[in-house]
């Protein structure tokens, strides 16, 4: 795509950098058991993309924890542990997960 600006300066072309959210979605664990939740996004991947999860709210009890993301090929993964640490606790609750494709 090329757009000008109010001037007739280009703006932007096929080869600057750009960012858009291919996926906004409501996230929920219901119970403390550990787990994961796998969200397709075709084309999306660790080297195009980014997974983030942000909270809704205030988190609803004093052990709340963050939810965790993984990029993969054409999936978003979230989990409600720290997938890396085998002692890790889990958690409960809502959060928006948003994947953001660059280019």
């Amino acid at each position: 795509m090329w757009v000008w600006g109010p001037d007739s300066t280009l703006q932007l072309d096929p080869s600057s950098f750009t960012m858009r959210v291919v996926l906004s979605t409501l996230v929920t664990f219901p119970n403390n058991t550990k787990s994961s939740q796998d969200f397709l996004v075709p084309g999306s991947t660790a080297a195009n993309s980014v997974a983030i999860v942000i909270p809704t709210g205030l988190y609803s009890e004093n052990n709340a924890r963050q939810l965790e993301t993984e990029m993969l090929s054409g999936v978003a993964r979230v989990y409600n542990h720290t997938r890396t640490f085998a002692a890790s606790l889990s958690t409960s609750g809502t959060m928006r997960l948003m994947v953001i494709r660059f280019a």
